[in-house]
């Protein structure tokens, strides 16, 4: 009887973990598929500087809506990595117009995962352009196993975490600041 119920047991938790959502871990945190955008991108220590900006430029409603968007969402090396001075220029509240177009060029519209983004790149010959809520495309292409988006200068970006699930959408965290021209 004994045996009987431990199997019975092993066989729940068994179950259980099989139907558990498996949660990505971002700057050192689980980021849950029922939260936010803002909301899992607050708990991450990699993207403190996003949050920053996100709500400097008065966007932590719209990434908190409806959606669904997707994120292009750069970490704090990457912020670090532009020019001396110009995180600290953009989080002025007189270029509040300046940041809000760097942020939405980090955005599209709609919930693209990274199989829906190499579709795009097989489909267009090695080369996917995606228009962004800011107006302009991103260019998307494949090195490899790796998915990396250019801005309009051919500043290019790589995708370092894919596929991170959000209530409103999904994120991509990348290794670069896309800026529009």
């Amino acid at each position: 009887m004994k045996k009987v119920a431990t199997v019975a047991i092993a066989t729940l938790l068994f179950a259980g973990c099989a139907n558990a959502t498996m949660e990505k871990m971002v700057g050192g945190a689980p980021m849950y598929s029922s939260k936010t955008i803002v909301e899992n991108a607050s708990q991450s220590k990699d993207h403190t500087t996003l949050v920053a900006a996100v709500k400097a430029a008065g966007l932590v409603d719209t990434l908190n809506g409806k959606g669904p968007f997707t994120v292009f969402a750069p970490t704090n090396e990457a912020f670090a990595a532009l020019p001396a001075g110009t995180v600290d220029t953009l989080l002025k509240p007189e270029n509040k117009g300046q940041l809000t177009k760097v942020l939405t060029y980090h955005v599209v519209p709609g919930k693209l995962t990274a199989k829906d983004i190499v579709a795009d790149i097989k489909k267009g010959n090695g080369k996917a352009m995606l228009k962004t809520v800011e107006g302009m495309p991103l260019t998307f292409t494949q090195s490899g196993d790796a998915v990396m988006v250019a801005d309009a200068s051919g500043t290019t970006a790589r995708v370092t975490i894919a596929d991170v699930e959000q209530s409103n959408g999904v994120v991509h965290v990348i290794d670069k600041v896309l800026l529009p021209k």
